[in-house]
């Protein structure tokens, strides 16, 4: 549909502005984390006002906020929660998923860091909005691994005697604990082993390791 044949012809571009600040915001707190992120920095990435980013983000705060449910949660959701969530047998997808991003993990992202890991340490201590948004995406991550593994006891993939809640707390703790170890070390191959070892301790809750 054409935005002449749209009725509301301004929604788009509202839209698409909206978008933009958010992804330039997330980029910018993402190097710099978000007491230190600029603002002048992310209306020069866009090429916007000041004016057009506090329409759609009345506060610096609820910019930091729509980054953390819009696109680290988003994203998260897209590549790790949905496919764990309607694979028909979930711990290969999850097993699956870890080799990949050890794989796939370049000097770029580990220079950076995870932005769930850096807002969690930085904001967490600082702000409880913040601390509220980033922990409901934890105990999501933790939720979608626990019943992962829950399905995966039902397949017999999984031993009867693991307590699948603990189990995915930690896997949750280890996998950021990963990311937190390579970024100090700014080592790629550091947290190709951490979350080699993560997925090894996630084989070793099948059947015959007990």
């Amino acid at each position: 549909m054409s935005q002449s044949t749209t009725q509301h012809h301004h929604d788009p571009i509202t839209d698409q502005n909206r978008e933009k600040i958010l992804q330039a915001a997330a980029s910018e707190i993402h190097r710099c984390g978000f007491q230190a992120a600029s603002i002048a920095n992310i209306l020069a990435d866009t090429g916007l006002t000041k004016g057009a980013l506090y329409h759609h983000f009345p506060s610096k705060q609820q910019l930091g906020l729509a980054v953390v449910d819009e696109v680290i949660h988003a994203s998260l959701e897209q590549r790790m929660f949905a496919p764990l969530r309607t694979a028909d047998n979930p711990v290969d997808t999850l097993l699956d998923y870890m080799q990949f991003r050890g794989e796939a993990m370049t000097d770029e992202a580990i220079k950076l860091g995870c932005p769930l890991n850096n807002l969690t340490q930085e904001m967490s201590p600082l702000d409880d909005d913040f601390k509220g948004h980033l922990n409901q995406i934890l105990q999501m991550w933790q939720s979608v691994i626990e019943q992962a593994l829950i399905k995966g006891q039902a397949q017999g993939q999984i031993r009867p005697d693991v307590d699948c809640s603990a189990a995915a707390l930690f896997i949750v703790s280890a996998w950021e604990g990963c990311w937190g170890m390579a970024k100090n070390r700014q080592s790629v191959e550091v947290f190709q082993l951490c979350l080699s070892q993560l997925r090894n301790y996630v084989l070793n809750l099948g059947p015959g390791h007990a």
